[in-house]
């Protein structure tokens, strides 16, 4: 079983930055896929952005240019660096764990809030 705990999140103000982090924990397959959904209330989750072991990244469209995703192997971390912040980025920020084939772990979701 894996565990997500997440950090980062908060209050900041439009055209601010955040950075999120995901540390994951326990049995850990190397093969995985990390990332980000978020959840605004009213509104079914969505991905924010996805990265392979390897890098790969699959990214929102109404985050690109202004959210970069990365990853530490070595630390089983994942990170978000959040800039140019908007209103509508406003919600819960989930971690996301995912090997083929096995169930998704999500983290307990961290809240971003982005004021005008």
């Amino acid at each position: 079983q894996v565990q997500l705990v997440e950090s980062g999140g908060g209050l900041v103000q439009v055209g601010g930055s955040l950075r999120l982090s995901c540390a994951a924990s326990g049995s850990i397959f190397s093969d995985n896929v990390m990332g980000w959904y978020r959840q605004a209330p009213g509104k079914q989750r969505e991905l924010v952005a996805v990265i392979t072991r390897n890098g790969v990244t699959n990214v929102a469209d109404s985050v690109k240019g202004r959210f970069t995703i990365s990853r530490d192997n070595a630390k089983n971390m994942v990170y978000l660096q959040m800039s140019s912040l908007k209103p509508e980025d406003t919600a819960v920020y989930y971690c996301y764990y995912n090997v083929v084939g096995r169930a998704t772990t999500w983290g307990q979701g961290t809240q971003v809030t982005v004021s005008s």
